[in-house]
C-alpha cells in the first residue's frame, strides 16, 4: 500500500565500462521524498488518541485493529515519525529477553549505571557512576542540612532493567483516530503527486535532477 502511493524517480545509470557512451534509465522509488508530520500536529488531541502498544503486536497487527487493514501499518508509522521499525518499534518481551542474553554475559545480573532519585538538589533519573553511590553526601532538604549515604539518594540500574525501561517508552505512542484515517491517506497521496517543473514526466514520475 504505502509502496503504491510514493511516486517514481526516473534516473540514468552511467555504465562504469566501456561503452561510456550507453546510458539506461531505470525507474526507482523516490523515497527521498519523506512525508513528515509536523511536531505541533500531536498538540491537536482531537486527531489522536495515546496508544499503549501491547506486548507482541506489530505495526500490521495494530493497524488492522485500528483501521480494519493490515496493509495500513505505514498510517502508524509516519504519524509517529518511525523510521526504521526494527528499531523504532518495541521488541517483545521474549525478544528483548534474547537479545540481551546473546548480546551481554549476564544482563539480569551487571549493573550499567546508577541513577538518582528525587531527592534535594538531585532531580530524578540523573545518571551517576559508582563511586557517587558508595560515597556520603551532604543534602539540603527544605533548608536543614543532612548527610546522606549514596544509596539513600541513587540506585543501581541492571543493563536488563535499562533496556526494558527504554524499550516500555517505545510502547506509548499516538493512533491516528479512524474518523481522520481516510483524510490523511489522501492528503499523503496528494503530497506524493508532482508538480510540473524541467524534471515532470508525470505526477507520479520525474526525472532526477
Amino acid at each position: 500500500m504505502f509502496f503504491s502511493l510514493t511516486p517514481n524517480v526516473l534516473y540514468d545509470e552511467k555504465p562504469i565500462s566501456y561503452p561510456f557512451s550507453a546510458s539506461d534509465f531505470v525507474i526507482a522509488k523516490n523515497f527521498f521524498r519523506r512525508y513528515k508530520i509536523n511536531d505541533d500536529l500531536f498538540s491537536y488531541a482531537v486527531l489522536f488518541k495515546q496508544y499503549t502498544i501491547n506486548d507482541g503486536e506489530r505495526p500490521d497487527t495494530l493497524a488492522k485493529k485500528a483501521y480494519g487493514n493490515e496493509f495500513y501499518d505505514w498510517v502508524i508509522l509516519l504519524t509517529n515519525n518511525m523510521v526504521n521499525a526494527q528499531y523504532d518499534w518495541p521488541l517483545s518481551n521474549y525478544a528483548l529477553n534474547k537479545t540481551l542474553e546473546s548480546e551481554f554475559d549476564d544482563p539480569y545480573g551487571t549493573i550499567r549505571h546508577y541513577e538518582t532519585y528525587e531527592i534535594a538538589q538531585y532531580p530524578a533519573g540523573l545518571h551517576v557512576d559508582a563511586q557517587f553511590y558508595n560515597s556520603t553526601h551532604k543534602i539540603n532538604v527544605n533548608g536543614t542540612y543532612q548527610i546522606k549515604n549514596g544509596n539513600e539518594i541513587c540506585r543501581p540500574v541492571t543493563i536488563a532493567e535499562y533496556y526494558t525501561e527504554e524499550n516500555e517508552k517505545k510502547r506509548k505512542i499516538y493512533l491516528l483516530k479512524p474518523e481522520y484515517f481516510r483524510s490523511f491517506v489522501d492528503d499523503f497521496r496528494k503530497k506524493n503527486i508532482y508538480k510540473r517543473s524541467n524534471t515532470f514526466i508525470s505526477s507520479r514520475l520525474k526525472a532526477a535532477g
